[in-house]
């Protein structure tokens, strides 16, 4: 799954545009490294996201297409 996908599938980012516009700003890493907007995701992939001053790390657990609400939350794990 391309990585502006998984973004929105997974609500970590509202919109799929978004999440273009901020891979492309530098501000998305995906296993330490600056990723583009279609960079393939895979299951065990960190995920380091900058909103401003917050830092957020995920760990990718499922990748799932057209994931509701209530299954957004089991594509991925906080890391502290």
């Amino acid at each position: 799954m391309r990585l502006d996908k998984f973004l929105k599938e997974s609500r970590l980012i509202k919109r799929r545009t978004v999440a273009k516009e901020a891979c492309d700003r530098g501000r998305i890493l995906q296993n330490g490294k600056m990723a583009k907007a279609g960079s393939e995701v895979k299951p065990g992939d960190v995920l380091e996201l900058a909103f401003g001053e917050k830092r957020v790390r995920v760990r990718v657990l499922d990748l799932i297409e057209n994931a509701g609400k209530d299954r957004a939350r089991e594509m991925y794990e906080l890391m502290e």
